[in-house]
């Protein structure tokens, strides 16, 4: 596998990918790494973006050190040793800037977050990636670094909001035949609502869980968005 290939394959892997365990460093046990599974969405610049309490215990490990590694993974694969899985070692930073374009891609891909704030103090963090380790499956073991790995969203907060506005407004249906090669008729059963748009595709959320729908081809305008989806829906009939 080439290089190209392997960045390709690792990139897909996190695009599709929306938990994964977050591992910090022990205040309590100090020198012990310290798991907790957490939801994620990435932010525009493509780093991971985590919602934690602030009387949570990997809270009090990043407020202390804030070196962590997120382990990713599609957590729906017969054998995850055969699967390819990433981990992302990063420093975690609260988000201090730009919150509500943060704020709102999170709450996008996971709703049911929007009250937590009612009960307990929550913030959002960022994990800003150093280094990547990705495993293919047997034997295909690469570092990478963040720089091979992220690519910027290419279209503006506004511009963003403005096509999941309109496509959860008046493309339900478009979204269930997106859906459909991943989920079969139980599709038809859920309420899809577009989540995110990147160059790269997009991610719907549908019932508990967000899918990610890649595009034919990488795009860069809302134009370009609106004719990959058009041929998105154009392959979901004819399959």
């Amino acid at each position: 596998m080439s290089k190209l290939e392997v960045i390709h394959e690792a990139r897909s892997l996190l695009l599709s990918c929306y938990d994964g365990v977050l591992s910090t460093l022990s205040v309590a046990m100090p020198g012990y790494p310290f798991g907790s599974v957490v939801p994620f969405c990435l932010d525009r610049a493509g780093h991971p973006v985590i919602l934690i309490a602030n009387i949570a215990q990997h809270y009090k490990n990043l407020d202390a050190d804030c070196r962590a590694s997120l382990m990713v993974f599609d957590r729906s694969a017969d054998d995850l040793q055969a699967n390819g899985r990433l981990t992302l070692l990063a420093d975690a930073k609260r988000i201090e800037t730009e919150v509500e374009d943060a704020a709102e891609r999170y709450y996008r891909h996971f709703p049911e977050a929007r009250g937590y704030h009612r009960t307990h103090g929550f913030e959002l963090w960022q994990l800003a990636l150093k280094r990547i380790r990705f495993i293919g499956g047997f034997g295909a073991i690469h570092w990478l670094e963040p720089a091979e790995l992220l690519t910027p969203n290419p279209f503006s907060e506004a511009e963003e909001a403005g096509m999941v506005a309109h496509m959860n407004e008046d493309h339900t249906d478009a979204m269930r035949d997106y859906l459909r090669p991943l989920l079969g008729d139980v599709v038809g059963s859920l309420e899809p609502t577009l989540a995110g748009v990147d160059g790269e595709g997009i991610h719907i959320k549908a019932g508990l869980r967000v899918y990610r729908v890649p595009f034919p081809a990488p795009v860069n305008t809302a134009r370009e968005v609106r004719g990959a989806l058009v041929e998105l829906a154009k392959r979901c009939r004819a399959s």
